[in-house]
């Protein structure tokens, strides 16, 4: 698979981007663990005041991959940051290229935004895609370890 783009998900591509989030949820073994919806992508994405930005990966009409991101912050740099919520290519478009491409124009935005890093969290048994980082000289964070306050448990916080 050679011939594909990386462009600006849109508006009406909200279908396309969930459709990629199920498969990265079955991929991620965490088939079911997906609540959103189409409508919560387009108030994330579109809306007056987005909270995310995405980028998707095509090739003959179909989605092959997708990014999606927010800005974040660092008291230590004193800049915004690019965090990366999500990366996944389809099995089918695997080692074409359009991982490291999608990467790599995560990293010219933040470059362009003058934004001080990019980050974003990797599931321990997934060694393809800690190479595949590594490859490109991402170093992991030790000595962190990533916690949540799920809805319920902010919600249990309202006292």
């Amino acid at each position: 698979m050679t011939d594909w783009i990386i462009r600006e998900a849109q508006r009406g591509d909200e279908e396309r981007i969930l459709a990629l989030i199920h498969d990265l949820a079955r991929y991620e073994k965490a088939p079911d663990e997906v609540a959103a919806r189409s409508s919560d992508l387009t108030r994330a994405l579109f809306s007056e005041a987005p909270s995310a930005e995405c980028v998707l990966a095509e090739g003959d009409g179909q989605a092959l991959g997708f990014a999606l991101f927010f800005t974040n912050f660092s008291t230590w740099t004193g800049r915004p940051g690019l965090y990366l919520e999500d990366l996944f290519v389809r099995e089918a478009a695997r080692g074409s290229g359009i991982g490291k491409a999608l990467l790599l124009h995560l990293a010219a935005i933040a470059r362009q935004r003058d934004y001080g890093r990019m980050e974003w969290s990797v599931l321990d048994w997934n060694q393809p895609a800690i190479d595949f980082y590594q490859s490109l000289g991402a170093k992991p964070m030790d000595g962190w370890t990533v916690y949540r306050l799920d809805r319920a448990a902010l919600e249990a916080l309202d006292s």
